[in-house]
């Protein structure tokens, strides 16, 4: 039985790094700026400026709303700080200083008063360096430093040169200026018992691309006579090049009344290094009290189970079975996972202390023990260790359940009736594979949930070109079913979306192919993807907007290990350090044979368990848990953007209010407890030193209390 998977090979950011890939973005508005003299554009002396107006009364406790204010000027460090508050459901205002018609930043503009009580109205400060305005006497400068002082508001420096002004010596007295692809920085101890308590320690900057600068920064040592009752604490270092001394490339500048955290380097989103930081950066601006929550999921998905999968042909380059091949090609051998690959599947997850989703077709398996004497060892072993996994409906027998394919042409069409109409796979043919399978499961005690479901090929979905539409017939198949969680296929469609009664949940493909099954033929069908024509490829890379091309075709010998498995682990794990819970999938071919998928899984496994304690460990949830996540998350993030959530801080109370029927995402220390009519309780689920959680609210409406402990 063959199994056709377009689609299935190329997912979002898996392609090969060259010098248009994210991963490899430079800061060119800074370097060009350090290019000429870019210390002349930071002034080296602060104004001072009168007071703002204190507190109507000293006994008087602000109020702090949970908003974090983000001054930026286009850059690109600025945009990953605010990529990761909205990725976390942090509410934050953004002022682009060179937009025409911005707010001016003033006092007005800063703060207010409410029933008689003085409001600040952010939590935070980010800009993209310590003085954006250009000017040592800017009146925004000087309101901003004012507001800061007199309601103790954290300020972020999200990319500044090193010198006195931010409590650094300049990179010429013993530090370092220059490219840091490849350093190895790391947390220092006041890192470690500070924002940055989540890590081990180690923080590898990225040389994604030997040929392509992608990081520039300073490395500098603290002023060695700061001014009186100034301090500054680094939290992130590098050794100097060239001698033993360290410099700081992140650090806390406390002086006149104020905080900055002093970064020194630049960086985007996509860098492993940011998504390491950022929960820390965020951590220390906020004091770990914001709304929003953020984890590091990683869920792997193995679809096909029971069923065989074709194979790629090294020869004529294509997949019998999957209409690529021209006629005549002659089939190849299926590839079905055996008993030995299934004891090592449940021992690895063992040693690992990981648990795969098998994802599995029952009707493929009885197939294939009907023509094989009766007899099906790799079942009856995966059902004897049926515990250890969990388990996802895939239909009974793997169909299409789009449209009635045609394939008499290269790439097949949609079948038309008499019409001129498209021919769709019906209700009752959808509804029996969804219910017969899920039976078998039931009957043999999977683990199994019949609101969970994913379609061969996400089939019944609409699939572009040939498929612009959802099949008409698979939304009432889906009632009928019960199923609320239908996978998708993140390479076509990230966002969730509706799909009759159920909502989609996106899920990342592995570049790790369903047709390879032994390293040299994963190689080899890369290649052919990823080379030029000229260089022997099929071309794709030379043609798709989202590809880059190999240099060279990669040796079918040595390719896998060295290079497509550490891009594709790279790949994978940016998405767990991106709060992102979509899951990943992979075939039941990539555990047979040479099981190449384990490479790639144990990479991504160990880096993370490298760079993270033990407090914050992997999240490994389960497809109905991931899409009620995304649900609760766009339902949250929509009130955001509506304006329809209020939270603030007054001393150690917190206060959020969010519409009706919307849980509220919030992360608070640890001991904070819920207020309730009769008393409190615990707030939250320890994660990363914090604890979080999506609250709702006693009664419609009511506002959400949270008391903070006395050390917050």
């Amino acid at each position: 039985m063959c199994f056709r998977k377009q689609g299935d090979f190329r997912g979002e950011g898996t392609v090969p790094m060259g010098s248009n890939s994210k991963s490899s973005i430079r800061p060119a508005r800074i370097l060009t700026a350090l290019a000429t003299a870019f210390v002349t554009a930071l002034p080296l002396a602060v104004a001072t400026t009168p007071a703002q107006a204190a507190p109507a009364a000293a006994d008087v406790v602000p109020r702090i709303d949970l908003r974090v204010l983000v001054i930026t000027d286009g850059g690109d460090t600025t945009d990953a700080i605010a990529s990761e508050l909205r990725s976390q459901g942090i509410p934050y205002t953004t002022v682009n200083l060179s937009a025409s018609g911005r707010p001016v930043i003033n006092e007005a503009f800063l703060s207010d008063t409410v029933d008689g009580r003085p409001r600040a109205k952010f939590q935070g400060v980010v800009m993209s360096n310590d003085n954006p305005f250009g000017s040592a006497d800017s009146p925004e400068l000087a309101a901003l430093k004012t507001y800061e002082t007199t309601y103790k508001i954290p300020q972020v420096d999200a990319y500044t040169y090193a010198r006195p002004d931010v409590g650094l010596r300049t990179p010429d007295e013993g530090g370092y200026a220059g490219v840091l692809d490849g350093f190895a920085t790391r947390t220092t101890d006041a890192g470690k018992t500070g924002p940055f308590g989540y890590l081990k320690g180690a923080v590898p900057f990225e040389d994604a691309d030997p040929k392509v600068s992608e990081s520039y920064g300073y490395i500098a040592q603290p002023v060695a006579n700061p001014p009186a009752g100034a301090t500054f604490t680094t939290y992130l270092d590098a050794a100097v090049p060239g001698g033993p001394a360290r410099g700081s490339l992140i650090g806390e500048y406390a002086h006149d009344g104020r905080r900055e955290l002093v970064v020194t380097f630049a960086q985007n989103r996509y860098q492993q290094q940011f998504r390491l930081l950022a929960r820390g950066i965020v951590d220390w601006l906020t004091q770990g009290v914001h709304l929003g929550q953020s984890r590091n999921y990683f869920s792997v998905q193995v679809d096909d189970i029971f069923a065989p999968d074709s194979r790629w042909d090294t020869k004529n380059n294509c997949t019998p079975g999957d209409f690529d091949c021209p006629p005549g090609v002659p089939d190849t051998a299926q590839i079905r996972m055996t008993e030995a690959d299934a004891a090592y599947a449940a021992q690895w997850q063992r040693d690992r202390g990981y648990q795969l989703d098998l994802v599995y077709n029952a009707g493929s398996g009885e197939e294939w023990k009907a023509e094989h004497g009766g007899v099906d060892a790799l079942a009856d072993r995966l059902l004897a260790d049926k515990s250890a996994y969990r388990w996802v409906n895939h239909t009974y027998t793997h169909p299409f359940l789009g449209c009635v394919q045609d394939t008499s042409t290269v790439p097949w069409r949609c079948a038309k009736d008499w019409f001129g109409q498209t021919r769709w796979v019906s209700r009752s043919e959808i509804t029996a594979e969804i219910e017969k399978n899920h039976a078998w499961g039931v009957a043999k005690g999977l683990d199994v949930d019949a609101s969970e479901l994913v379609t061969g090929e996400h089939s019944g979905l609409k699939s572009t070109p040939q498929q612009p539409q959802d099949n008409p017939n698979l939304a009432p198949a889906l009632t009928a079913t019960g199923v609320k969680w239908l996978a998708s296929d993140n390479s076509r469609e990230s966002a969730q979306r509706q799909a009759g009664p159920a909502l989609t949940v996106p899920r990342y493909p592995m570049n790790v192919f369903y047709n390879a099954a032994t390293a040299a033929e994963e190689t080899d069908e890369y290649n052919w993807i990823y080379t030029s024509k000229a260089d022997g490829g099929s071309g794709i890379c030379e043609t798709d907007p989202n590809s880059t091309c190999l240099p060279a075709p990669l040796p079918t010998s040595t390719g896998y290990t060295s290079y497509i498995v550490p891009l594709e682990a790279r790949t994978a794990l940016g998405h767990a350090l991106a709060n992102d819970p979509r899951p990943h999938y992979i075939h039941q071919s990539n555990l047979a044979e040479d099981r190449i998928a384990y490479p790639v899984l144990d990479k991504v496994l160990a880096d993370y368990r490298g760079f993270f304690a033990a407090d914050t460990p992997v999240v490994n949830q389960r497809h109905r848990d991931i899409g009620r996540e995304m649900q609760q998350r766009a339902a949250w993030q929509k009130a955001l953007d509506a304006g329809s959530v209020t939270a603030y801080r007054i001393g150690d109370t917190v206060t959020i209010t969010s519409p009706a029927g919307v849980a509220a995402a919030a992360t608070m220390p640890d001991g904070t407890r819920t207020q309730l009519p009769n008393g409190t309780v615990d707030f939250g689920t320890r994660y990363a030193g914090r604890v979080s959680e999506w609250a709702t609210a006693q009664s419609p409406g009511a506002a959400i209390t949270l008391k903070l402990p006395t050390t917050a």
